[in-house]
């Protein structure tokens, strides 16, 4: 069934003279569908044997479908109780049945993905994203389109976790089982965060943002992916620019969480053994 979707669907990304077809229509609104019943991801993951963390394939065409989504909608108004809203997609709905959490205003938007056990304090998520069960989407925090939020996430209030749609072939922000994203975090331009990992509070991690593993002799470096079950905070360095020396903000390794303490207890526990507040 979704071999023939992705057939239409890669056609009419081509050629946009096809959204006139219904059939085509139909082959959109139903990718769509299935993203909201998270029967489909924006990215999945590939298991690997005896892999600390997944590999993530990016599943283009339903990218596309998205993307081909907005131009076949039309404006409408939306009425939540007091709350009106004009927009082109709808909210999701029935979030009792789905055994969803969600706390006024909480938006998410038809085609985000929220598994059972999720709740949504004030916050929002968007189409696209993949929410999975036992996570919290704390006050504030924003969950950007297609991103990738696992099992027993901690989003702390105002984490802004970003979102991607084009290039198609860009990997979203995933942020992997049981992490912890510190109050006011932001995750953006694909970053990917290995299991069980604790950001501490105002921690930025970007594409390009200088990782650093300082808790060793040597520094180890990264970008744009924290290694599972490390303990980050924001940090500092010093770069040469023309002008002269200046500090450029990075992330900084200093330690992982220990083996020996609970997953749900160590979120916290985990910055308090570095001295880092949450």
């Amino acid at each position: 069934m979704t071999s023939n979707l992705q057939e239409l669907i890669e056609q009419a990304f081509d050629n946009r003279e096809m959204l006139q077809n219904s059939e085509v229509r139909d082959a959109i609104r139903q990718t769509i569908e299935l993203l909201d019943k998270g029967q489909l991801r924006a990215a999945e993951p590939v298991l690997q044997e005896g892999a600390a963390s997944h590999r993530w394939k990016v599943n283009e065409w339903v990218k596309k479908a998205v993307l081909l989504y907005f131009p076949i909608c039309d404006m409408q108004t939306i009425e939540a109780g007091p709350f009106e809203y004009h927009d082109k997609i709808a909210l999701k709905r029935n979030y009792a049945a789905q055994g969803v959490r969600v706390v006024p205003p909480a938006t998410a938007r038809y085609g985000a993905y929220l598994a059972p056990g999720v709740v949504m304090m004030p916050s929002y998520v968007n189409i696209g994203a993949y929410v999975d069960s036992g996570t919290m989407v704390d006050t504030w925090a924003t969950v950007g389109s297609c991103a990738q939020i696992g099992r027993n996430v901690h989003l702390s209030g105002g984490v802004g976790i970003g979102g991607v749609l084009e290039p198609v072939q860009a990997a979203p922000v995933i942020i992997e089982d049981n992490c912890f994203i510190g109050s006011r975090c932001i995750v953006v331009e694909g970053a990917h965060i290995g299991t069980e990992a604790v950001l501490g509070a105002n921690t930025v991690i970007t594409g390009s943002t200088r990782i650093i593993d300082v808790s060793h002799s040597e520094p180890v470096y990264y970008n744009g992916y924290i290694p599972p079950r490390s303990v980050v905070i924001p940090g500092s360095y010093t770069k040469q620019f023309p002008a002269g020396e200046y500090s450029v903000s990075c992330a900084l390794i200093i330690g992982q969480r220990k083996e020996s303490t609970d997953k749900k207890t160590s979120l916290n526990a985990a910055l308090r053994d570095f001295g880092v507040s949450v």
